[in-house]
């Protein structure tokens, strides 16, 4: 029997085995912040209340017309006592009526809906003035930079509530402010908390500009002839996203509180529109026999305000790259 030489040529399914690399699979940067905040309990347990509140907030009607409850601004005389007292939590009205036989639950899912479109709209036009403002100082620093930045201190040194109280009192009468652009109601409410919200964002975005604007890659970019304008677009604000992010939800809640602040004095959202605050400041004089009246909107608020706190200083640990694994 003769010896037969098995090569890969006479048999070309025989693969010899040749030793991998291991292959190193890299993460991007949602995908790291989104592992972080699933191992944290807490973070998901607010993102989980987060996403329930704006979707109630958002199918309010639908929310309303399940629940088996009266429109928000309907008067039933017939759900008051005999005495003309409201009466608290039943069958018929699950979180109670108003001393104007206005159901509760009604006008806490859409006072959410009113608190949280407040909150967003301040929120967003906070972060793109004091973005553009805090780049434009950190970046060109000099007497740009010395003259925005003493702006943004001249308006932190005034009490925020006081601020507000004043700004929207005084646009909530005649033709609003700023030649009518703000008229009175809801757009009073955001301008004076964009207003009073951005020099924050502005501080943050300034002292990353300044930080970045030292970098090597900011450097190269300058050297290789691009613009100023290029180089902010495409190397500075791209990486002041993430502390931007996680400021922004850190600060949704503080707008929140301010508006219910302000409804609680009377120059926040004006009837026939609900809020919380306002609610609460009408159930103060009848909080003894009517207690469903300040509670129930008094819980609404504080849930909403802690989960965004706690998703986002969840969030600001996520994005920190020190942390991160």
């Amino acid at each position: 029997m003769s010896t037969v030489d098995v090569t890969r040529e006479s048999l070309p399914h025989v693969v010899a085995a040749e030793p991998r690399a291991p292959r190193i699979g890299a993460r991007s940067t949602p995908a790291l912040v989104w592992r972080r905040l699933r191992a944290d309990r807490w973070a998901m347990a607010g993102l989980a209340a987060i996403v329930l509140v704006v979707a109630v907030a958002i199918a309010a009607p639908l929310v309303v017309r399940l629940a088996g409850a009266a429109p928000p601004d309907l008067q039933s005389p017939g759900a008051l006592d005999a005495f003309g007292l409201p009466t608290g939590p039943s069958s018929r009205h699950l979180l109670g009526v108003d001393p104007l036989g206005r159901d509760v639950l009604s006008r806490v899912v859409y006072c959410l809906r009113v608190s949280l479109e407040v909150a967003f709209l301040a929120t967003g036009l906070a972060v793109v003035v004091g973005v553009l403002v805090g780049v434009l100082a950190g970046y060109r620093r000099g007497w740009v930079d010395t003259l925005l930045s003493r702006l943004m201190d001249f308006q932190l040194a005034f009490p925020i509530l006081l601020l507000g109280i004043g700004l929207a009192s005084a646009c909530s009468l005649g033709r609003g402010c700023l030649g009518g652009l703000v008229q009175p109601g809801l757009t009073v409410v955001v301008f004076v908390i964009a207003l009073a919200s951005w020099p924050y964002v502005g501080r943050i975005a300034r002292g990353e500009a300044l930080s970045l604007r030292e970098q090597p890659f900011v450097e190269a970019a300058r050297s290789l002839g691009a613009s100023d304008m290029r180089v902010v677009l495409e190397d500075v604000m791209p990486n002041l996203a993430a502390p931007v992010v996680a400021y922004s939800m850190l600060i949704v809640p503080t707008n929140i509180l301010l508006e219910a602040a302000l409804s609680y004095l009377g120059v926040g959202v004006q009837p026939p529109q609900a809020s919380l605050g306002q609610m609460i400041s009408d159930a103060t004089a009848t909080f003894d026999t009517a207690w469903w009246y300040m509670l129930f909107p008094g819980l609404a608020l504080l849930v909403v305000v802690l989960a965004f706190n706690v998703v986002g200083g969840a969030l600001q640990e996520a994005l920190d790259p020190r942390g991160r694994r």
